[in-house]
């Protein structure tokens, strides 16, 4: 049983964690949105209950994002008209029930087409982000620049505008959790070094170090029901696809990333359910719409969670701060909040998948880097989509000119063939049998092309027949370079014969009228039977010749 407890003890520590740092971040995420700060609160407390009891990762901490708040930001609906509490109710509600929607769907395999050089990319940059958004509170120093990296150069080459108390307190708050993590408190070294640091600021009387409340107040009542306004509907469906969009990526980053305690990888569409029954609760509670979050799951995993109760505690802890501590949570020294983020985005980063990626070859290297730095300059969303759009680009280059033909030739009384390199000038009179190797889509198409052999008066008398075994779809672009090709070889007296045609394949000729100009006698249907088709194809091939 102690394993039990102790697991359990690190789960009340980490929950407890996050439930703390929650409460001013889901204020600011409420203020980012342009919102009443209340609606990120509630967000935060609603979706990580929510999500921790819906999601198939057990990590996964739903919340408010920051790239969530900025879409919500733009929605004039939701910002400082008289039923704008039911709009974003009725904005949380689409973007639960497409969030639902994709996941019942099952649209979770999509994201295999985010490959892992653009997730090293964007969850190494969300990690930087981290840190970066935190400086102004690490440092008193409030830079103007919207960039966190223009911020943070504008913070390093202006010292005299940090604020000495800020950047005691909060180098007091990281000392204090290095030192007891060493310690047998390392458990809640966290929690410790936050409030000791912030007791520190209310003792010394630290004028300068901006708290909690300063932020906005905490009211001590929990949620209540929020009724939509369905006149909003079709205003709303683009903004809350957009969030949908935004927040399924970033917890598909979570997915991919993140393995539960059996070391498995959870559903992405079972995630995507759970973000979707999360965003319902949060627009009915009055929530804002919230999202798998890099920083929540990344907080509370450093804190040492062990299962899916530490994200339930957040959530109780956020609850009892509202109704019992408010006035107390108000006093948190917000550079000791600061310094606790920093940390665990330092932590975050995984320098060995970065490496892996790097050593990969110069597509992947370039694809991760690419996601990085857009990751840190652009909205999150639009960073991914253009890793996903590069790695696309270079995966259709690179497959498009592995393509290779080769010839097959057999030795009298053995049936295993051997390769050799495709003639550049086709032989006459003789047969040649070619096979292709790599992906036949219309990228390839003219690289396969420029190695069939050249088709030239001395050829006369040849026949090539062209192996396609193990292709699925053809498509037009390929289905003309064979026409061309056949047409060439016929009016210099040669012929083309196809084996080992795939059904598919079979029907896309027949429905594209090839096959009655390639001659249904040229081709050769695949069989469960290895070389049976190629077999029937050569038989074609000598009786043509003579």
């Amino acid at each position: 049983m102690k394993p039990d407890r102790d697991a359990l003890t690190r789960d009340i520590t980490a929950g407890s964690v996050l439930g703390l740092v929650s409460v001013p971040d889901g204020l600011a995420a409420g203020l980012l949105a342009g919102l009443n700060p209340l609606a990120g609160l509630y967000g935060y407390l609603v979706g990580t209950l929510a999500g921790a009891l819906s999601t198939s990762s057990v990590f996964m901490c739903v919340q408010a994002t920051g790239a969530m708040a900025v879409v919500i930001s733009d929605v004039p609906q939701v910002r400082g008209q008289p039923d704008s509490p039911a709009a974003l109710a009725t904005l949380g509600l689409l973007t639960g029930a497409i969030m639902l929607l994709a996941g019942v769907l099952r649209l979770g395999a999509m994201v295999r087409f985010v490959p892992n050089a653009v997730l090293a990319g964007f969850v190494n940059a969300v990690a930087i982000n981290i840190v970066l958004g935190q400086l102004a509170d690490f440092t008193g120093f409030a830079s103007e620049h919207g960039n966190r990296v223009a911020r943070l150069v504008d913070t390093l080459v202006h010292p005299g505008g940090w604020q000495l108390q800020v950047l005691a307190t909060a180098l007091v708050t990281l000392a204090v959790i290095l030192v007891l993590e060493r310690t047998r408190v390392g458990a809640l070294a966290l929690v410790v070094g936050v409030v000791l640091a912030s007791a520190l600021v209310a003792v010394l009387r630290l004028h300068d170090v901006r708290l909690v409340r300063d932020i906005a107040d905490i009211p001590r009542a929990l949620p209540g029901l929020q009724s939509p306004a369905l006149s909003s509907v079709l205003d709303l469906l683009i903004p809350a696809l957009a969030l949908a969009f935004v927040g399924l990526v970033q917890g598909a980053a979570i997915s991919q990333s993140v393995a539960n305690p059996d070391g498995a990888y959870p559903d992405s569409s079972g995630d995507f359910r759970g973000q979707g029954i999360a965003n319902l609760a949060a627009g009915l509670l009055r929530g804002m719409p919230v999202g798998g979050s890099m920083s929540g799951t990344a907080l509370v995993r450093a804190a040492g969670a062990r299962s899916r109760v530490a994200n339930i505690v957040a959530a109780a802890v956020m609850a009892a701060v509202i109704l019992v501590l408010a006035g107390v949570a108000g006093y948190i020294a917000m550079p000791s909040l600061a310094a606790l983020l920093m940390l665990v985005g330092f932590r975050t980063l995984k320098p060995d998948q970065v490496r892996m990626v790097w050593q990969t070859g110069a597509a992947q290297a370039t694809v991760m880097a690419t996601t990085f730095a857009l990751t840190l300059t652009i909205p999150l969303q639009y960073a991914v989509l253009a890793g996903v759009a590069i790695s696309i680009v270079l995966f259709v280059v690179q497959q498009s000119n592995k393509v290779t033909v080769i010839r097959w030739t057999f030795r009298e009384g053995s049936a295993y063939p051997v390769e050799r390199p495709a003639p550049s000038v086709l032989p006459g009179g003789e047969v040649v049998v070619l096979a292709v190797y790599g992906s036949l889509f219309f990228a390839s198409a003219q690289v396969v092309e420029a190695q069939l052999p050249r088709v030239e008066p001395r050829s006369a008398g040849a026949v090539v027949v062209l192996r396609l075994r193990g292709t699925e779809d053809l498509g037009s672009t390929f289905i003309q370079t064979m026409l061309r090709y056949s047409a060439t070889l016929r009016e210099a007296g040669c012929e083309l014969v196809l084996a080992g045609v795939g059904g598919r394949v079979l029907d896309q000729l027949e429905r594209t009228g090839a096959l009655a100009e390639l001659g249904p006698d040229n081709v050769f249907r695949a069989t469960a039977q290895i070389g049976e088709s190629l077999t029937s194809a050569l038989e074609r091939a000598r009786a043509l010749r003579s």
